[in-house]
């Protein structure tokens, strides 16, 4: 054997050996069997790593969710999703198109306390900008590095966002947001109501939208930032604006703690315009005493006064105990249960029906009353919605008040105005029903056709009686008490109310609840207009002003400015054929 051929068989011999020591086989093609197995079995082991790497990655994240569950509310309350900061409120319009609430675009101001690097700095930096800050509240905020969300200042202008940029601090951003802004302000603020920093309807349509679903939908998250489908209300905002202004004007001039007024329509019953005061601008409530967030037309009750004898005398008219031709003798006052009932200006003699309306008898109407009976009188204010809980779109609706027991006494006091507190509203409700055919509409913020009120209207009286009720009006508004509130061309008739006001639980002569109750035209009514103002005083500063110089010529105004954007074409004459009237 050479030399080369001795290498060659060391070397093949070698080889071989190698193979033997590492897989411990033999050289049959075992040791290449061996080899795989060690392969699977790492492969085996590196998709248990994955599988075990997984596991503690979800197992990481449930335990983060589960945190976050047990977390405290401030931390993670106010954390929204984007498109539930953005949601959208529809648009509030008038019954001709014209806004009344609208959402806008703005920012908030947010911070993530756990990133912010000194507290200190970045509050002073703050308080640049925004020079109200609350600098204690705001430091605590911001100083807790537990928290990782904190609101600091919600709906900024974009010069503040701007400026707060220009800062640079870290660990401050910025959230969409929507802000209500309403155009007119004050003028329809307790019709249209208000919301809260969050968006939130609080009273008036904006509450009764939310009431309608908005605020379910909200809360399972399935609102967004698109645009709504705009709610029309049956509100005429120029006739709002008038009414806004006379019912301003009298506050000043009489000096008076509040006043009000509404507008209905007596075929459909849509309220056209309707105010209170004191009043609030809905885009800053808070700016506002809580006197003036209380509605007095719809949620404040009070005695009506005399203007409860129309209700009265069209309840006799109705049951056919009088007629217009019938008279009642009021020359002697009624004494009853200790109480002395008289005549404010008696006459002293037998009167009329229509007499008893117009010099307003206390006598008379007491006497009337007396003849129809207690029960009978109860039943009747029940019928006209006198005495129980109004139904209507507005959240703010108070439930009157009346005798526990009805006694005699009781029925004739009410009869001209005293014992029942009742909404202004509800009593220009029930006057609705005496003027256009007898008939109880249900009132509405929402537009309505003459149809749907037909389908939800109540014959409460006659036509008959309604038709004598409308020749009362007239006498009165031609002759009597409200002779101020007549506006030529309008033919307005109407009844005063002057309710003495109850202090420490007794009536004081010197402080006056005043109503005036009004329809136009009276030979076909198609608005009744109520106003009302509370502890009016005279311009003499001798005491308080009577309904007929407050109340009425307020009508008056409301009926002068707005009868002709309503429609209603004056007539002149005595058949109201003349075109043109001399001044």
């Amino acid at each position: 054997m050479t030399f080369l051929s001795r290498i060659m068989l060391l070397k093949s011999r070698a080889h071989f050996s190698t193979d033997v020591q590492r897989g411990g086989t033999t050289m049959n093609g075992v040791a290449f069997k061996g080899t795989g197995k060690r392969k699977t079995e790492m492969a085996r082991r590196r998709v248990g790593l994955m599988i075990a790497g997984f596991t503690a990655v979800y197992a990481v994240i449930g335990g983060r969710l589960v945190q976050y569950g047990y977390a405290q509310p401030e931390v993670t309350s106010s954390i929204l999703p984007a498109d539930r900061l953005m949601a959208s409120r529809p648009d509030i319009l008038d019954r001709n198109g014209e806004v009344l609430a609208t959402d806008i675009r703005t920012v908030s101001l947010f911070a993530e306390p756990h990133k912010i690097v000194d507290p200190d700095e970045a509050v002073e930096k703050l308080a640049t900008v925004l020079t109200d800050l609350d600098i204690k509240g705001t430091y605590k905020k911001l100083s807790n590095p537990q928290s990782h969300f904190q609101w600091l200042r919600r709906q900024l202008t974009p010069k503040q966002q701007s400026q707060i940029l220009a800062l640079g601090i870290p660990g401050i951003g910025f959230r969409p947001e929507k802000r209500r802004f309403y155009p007119g302000g004050s003028t329809a603020s307790h019709i249209v109501g208000y919301v809260n920093i969050d968006n939130h309807g609080m009273s008036g349509m904006e509450k009764y939208i939310d009431n309608q679903g908005l605020a379910d939908l909200r809360d399972l998250g399935m609102t967004s930032d698109g645009p709504l489908e705009p709610v029309k209300l049956s509100i005429d905002l120029r006739v709002q604006n008038i009414l806004h202004d006379v019912v301003s004007e009298a506050i000043t001039k009489f000096e008076a703690l509040g006043a009000g007024g509404v507008v209905l329509d007596t075929h459909t019953g849509e309220v056209l315009a309707m105010v209170s005061m004191p009043d609030f601008d809905p885009n800053n409530p808070a700016a506002s005493a809580q006197e003036g967030w209380l509605n007095r037309m719809s949620n404040g009750t009070f005695e009506m006064g005399s203007t409860f004898k129309s209700f009265t005398l069209a309840m006799g008219l109705d049951e056919g105990k009088v007629t217009l031709n019938d008279t009642v003798d009021a020359r002697y006052p009624i004494r009853i249960g200790g109480f002395t009932i008289q005549d404010f200006h008696g006459k002293h003699r037998v009167l009329t029906v229509p007499e008893i309306f117009q010099y307003s008898s206390n006598i008379g109407t007491a006497k009337i009353a007396d003849m129809v009976g207690t029960e009978a009188h109860k039943a009747f204010l029940a019928k006209l919605g006198l005495t129980t809980r109004m139904k209507t779109e507005l959240p703010e609706v108070a439930m009157p008040s009346q005798p526990r027991e009805w006694k005699k006494i009781s029925s004739i006091t009410i009869s001209f105005g005293h014992g029942v507190s009742t909404t202004p509203l509800q009593t220009a409700v029930a006057g609705v029903a005496l003027v256009n055919g007898g008939k109880l509409v249900p009132p509405t913020f929402l537009p309505r056709t003459q149809e749907e009120a037909d389908q939800v209207a109540t014959q409460v009286i006659q036509p008959s009686t309604s038709k004598d009720m409308r020749y009362l009006f007239l006498v009165n508004g031609v002759k009597g008490s409200g002779r101020n509130a007549r506006v030529d061309g309008f033919n307005v008739g109407g009844k005063t109310g002057t309710a003495d006001k109850v202090v420490n639980g007794r009536y004081v002569g010197d402080k006056n609840f005043n109503a005036f109750l009004a329809a136009f035209p009276i030979d076909n009514p198609r608005y009744v207009v109520l106003t009302v103002i509370d502890e009016p005083k005279t311009d003499k500063g001798n005491g308080a002003a009577l309904a007929g110089t407050s109340a009425a010529p307020m009508a008056g105004d409301v009926i002068r400015r707005s009868a002709a954007i309503l429609g209603v074409e004056p007539k002149f004459g005595e058949d109201g054929s003349a075109l043109l009237v001399s001044y």
